[in-house]
């Protein structure tokens, strides 16, 4: 018997920079690795900073916001994400925020008091 190849569809999202995403939609066989995936995608070839880090050993990979391996197998509907490393701690970023907004931000401000729900109109009796 004739084997029909049994295709499964992935999205692969990469974010080269800040603000910016390429997301490649694709339909591969059955079996295909996170690593063929990427490879398929294009991506790498598309944005050289992605590679550079590919290269490096810098680029993550990760499935549906989980990492993977690069050996993983996909299943149909896969999400495979590229993380770039980060740039700046989450936590030290939130402390310069916080000491830039000096005291005109951490000022308590007076709580406002809730506002009772107005009552309804009496009913006129004749």
């Amino acid at each position: 018997m004739g084997g029909v190849e049994v295709l499964i569809g992935v999205t692969v999202v990469a974010s080269p920079q800040s603000r910016q995403h390429d997301i490649r939609t694709l339909q591969l066989p059955a079996g295909t690795t996170v690593a063929d995936a990427i490879a398929a995608s294009g991506l790498l070839d598309r944005h050289p900073v992605l590679r550079e880090l590919a290269d490096a050993g810098n680029l993550r990979a990760g499935v549906w916001g989980r990492l993977s391996r690069l050996d993983a197998p996909l299943a149909d509907g896969d999400r495979v994400e590229l993380w770039r490393p980060l740039v700046v701690d989450p936590k030290e970023a939130r402390r310069v925020r916080y000491r830039a907004q000096g005291e005109r931000g951490r000022q308590s401000r007076p709580r406002r008091k809730p506002v009772a729900p107005a009552l309804p109109e009496p009913i006129p009796q004749d």
